[in-house]
């Protein structure tokens, strides 16, 4: 049953990722924690390579249709490896609790600035 659920919620993740083009940890790491029972650290880590797999897949056709900026693209691959690991590493020594709160409130924060941002376009 888990197993269908997980996919279920892949596909649901991976679509809305597909969709907007972002947002796959605020979509991956709930899911993962209150939809099928991970603990916080291990839902984290997950997340990570959940999205960096469909990251991945998603870049090969924009590759293929040349709107890649490499130098970039690499650049901030590397940075965020880095930082993905440091951070992990981290994580393993925060109570879970503590890790969600930290997470809702980088949601709140990325939800503020899209609204806020949003009201500025025309």
């Amino acid at each position: 049953m888990i197993l269908f659920a997980a996919a279920g919620l892949g596909l649901l993740i991976g679509a809305v990722l597909g969709a907007l083009g972002g947002g796959g940890a605020i979509l991956t790491v709930p899911a993962l924690v209150y939809l099928l029972g991970q603990n916080p650290q291990d839902a984290t880590t997950s997340s990570l390579i959940i999205v960096g797999l469909t990251a991945v897949v998603g870049a090969v056709g924009h590759a293929r249709s040349r709107h890649v900026r490499w130098p970039t693209g690499i650049a901030f691959g590397v940075a965020g490896i880095a930082a993905a690991v440091a951070g992990t590493a981290a994580n393993r020594h925060v109570e879970p609790h503590i890790l969600l709160l930290g997470f809702a409130a980088l949601m709140t924060l990325a939800a503020i600035g899209m609204l806020a941002r949003a009201r500025h376009e025309p």
